[in-house]
């Protein structure tokens, strides 16, 4: 369990409402809580949703996203922002303009292109606009294989290999940083995610829990690594302490027993020693 001498660090989650409780906004709040920073969000779209998949998704307007951002910005000082569903051109427009203008210390791009159980969750018309006004500006962009293949305009990795061959096409999106999640090459007995640095690149290997319990795990992972960022930790450790994080929770998913589809990893894993 997180133990504190200092105030927690504001952590910033601006993503998507999920009714089942698994991913989105309350994956993001979970996941900054348990990893010991404070949470506050900005709701880019409510979702009617559940562990069997995405039913309807509500679009925030605009100039509401706009007021919630300025509201957090102008009260709160936060210092990493974990950047997750965004519906269409006009909300990236408005989210890049105010990370310009309030210019926390981190930002965390987790690209929400498809859901855990395959619906597709960004208007393909805002896919241009994220790559120009929002990929830039990060410090971390967090794609899974199907991502980054439609980011970089490349067919999905199927191998360690294959994943090392999207490297420059990766950089070349202009992020400061990559982590290329590898989750979803299910031949192999470790999740290996590719961690690609301005002058490094370097596989992180965990081991992989069989469980169909994965909802979320690309909200939380994120939202992890923005939170010990925001603890003043580099981008390395951020993403090595953050995928210890994901693993424990994906081990313990099982546990919650939630839905009868893709259930949530168990954010709260602490006091289940016995789950490895």
């Amino acid at each position: 369990m997180p133990s504190y001498t200092m105030p927690k660090p504001i952590v910033l989650t601006i993503a998507g409402s999920d009714s089942g409780g698994g991913a989105g906004i309350q994956a993001d709040i979970k996941t900054i809580s348990a990893t010991g920073s404070y949470a506050c969000s900005v709701i880019t779209a409510v979702t009617s949703q559940n562990t069997l998949g995405v039913q309807d998704i509500h679009s925030i307007p605009a100039l509401n996203i706009e007021s919630q951002l300025d509201s957090v910005f102008q009260d709160l000082n936060v210092v990493a922002v974990k950047v997750g569903m965004l519906a269409s051109s006009d909300i990236i427009y408005i989210v890049a303009k105010k990370l310009r203008q309030y210019r926390p210390k981190y930002v965390v791009v987790d690209p929400v292109l498809i859901s855990t159980s395959g619906s597709r969750l960004l208007n393909s018309d805002a896919l241009v606009e994220l790559k120009k006004q929002l990929i830039p500006m990060a410090d971390l962009l967090t794609p899974n294989l199907y991502e980054g293949a439609i980011l970089a305009s490349r067919s999905c990795p199927r191998n360690e290999h294959e994943m090392e061959e999207m490297i420059e096409p990766m950089r070349a999106l202009g992020a400061k940083s990559i982590l290329l999640k590898g989750g979803h090459l299910q031949e192999s007995q470790y999740s290996s995610d590719l961690l690609i640095q301005p002058d490094s690149n370097e596989f992180l290997t965990s081991k992989r829990h069989q469980t169909k319990n994965t909802h979320g795990t690309g909200c939380t992972l994120s939202a992890a690594i923005a939170s010990y960022l925001a603890q003043g930790n580099c981008i390395h450790k951020s993403v090595f302490l953050g995928k210890q994080y994901i693993s424990q929770a994906i081990a313990c998913a099982d546990l919650l027993e939630v839905g009868s589809g893709y259930g949530p990893v168990e954010h709260f894993f602490y006091g289940h020693e016995n789950v490895r």
